[in-house]
């Protein structure tokens, strides 16, 4: 009868041993997965700082661009310094639409009331429309012209890049 109770008990720590073993398994694997969730989050956090990055050093160019056109024409002010600041954020604000269709595509699945998936149009398409008029008209209003902005090279205003284009290169 000992045997037997010895053997019962040593089944019972076996089985408690299999399922800590199981456990630990699960929990490395969440664990892994937790890891690869928080390298992926760093690498989007990265990206998006270097997008943001870009963006400002363009909104800075576009700023210096616009006061220097406002100086020429004799427009200097609080005022004006105002509109402009309006135009980079509608500048900053474009951006970030244009950011959020790149990522979402055109149309955005979402979830309806009945648990159902649908598609819908991306409000960001619609809302960088508007975005765009009131832009023209921050520069209609200044009487400016659109400045011309080089990306991604060191030339100057109109100077053509490697390629010969500097239209290519205009945002």
């Amino acid at each position: 009868m000992a045997k037997t109770k010895s053997k019962k008990q040593l089944k019972k720590l076996e089985t408690q041993v299999n399922n800590a073993e199981k456990a630990l398994d699960v929990i490395e694997k969440i664990s892994e997965e937790e890891q690869e969730k928080i390298k992926k989050q760093k690498e989007l956090e990265k990206k998006e700082k270097k997008r943001l990055k870009k963006v400002n050093e363009v909104a800075g160019v576009i700023r210096e661009d616009l006061k220097i056109q406002l100086e020429l024409q004799g427009k200097v002010g609080k005022h004006f310094d105002n509109m402009v600041e309006d135009y980079i954020y509608f500048y900053r604000l474009k951006e970030d639409l244009k950011h959020d269709i790149d990522e979402n595509g055109l149309r955005i699945a979402s979830q309806t009331g009945n648990g159902y998936t649908t598609e819908k149009d991306n409000k960001s398409v619609d809302q960088i429309i508007k975005v765009n008029g009131q832009m023209l008209k921050i520069l209609n209003d200044l009487e400016l012209k659109t400045p011309d902005v080089l990306v991604n090279s060191g030339n100057e205003k109109g100077d053509a890049d490697e390629s010969g284009d500097a239209e290519h290169d205009l945002l």
